[in-house]
């Protein structure tokens, strides 16, 4: 027989029911980038218009599996984001900023 989850879960002690919570908080939220974008509500016109590119543009961007660290960190920031790249290890995890001033020192040699 078939239990509803309310049900459930609150036969569980608050202990358990904090374990639970803690564990939702940890587990990453893995998402394409159109779904990064639908989730901050914003179309591909309207990213378009942020980024000053052409709408066309915003979809190939998002089909692509390959592109520049500075276009993804680009995309990401006119929608309000940062962009982190990390190591990860069995043994722990490193952030990697070899590419932070990317964007800073394109943007200061055009200017």
């Amino acid at each position: 027989m078939a239990h509803k989850w309310r049900d459930v879960r609150g036969t569980f002690s608050p202990e358990k029911e904090a374990e639970i919570r803690r564990r939702v908080e940890m587990t990453p939220v893995i998402m394409r980038l159109h779904q990064v974008r639908e989730a901050r509500n914003l179309t591909q016109t309207k990213l378009a218009k942020l980024l000053k590119v052409n709408q066309g543009a915003v979809s190939k961007l998002e089909r692509r599996t390959d592109m520049y660290v500075s276009t993804l960190r680009s995309y990401l920031k006119a929608m309000g984001g940062e962009l982190e790249i990390k190591a990860i290890f069995p043994d722990g995890e490193v952030i990697i900023d070899q590419f932070e001033g990317l964007a800073e020192d394109r943007d200061n040699s055009t200017a």
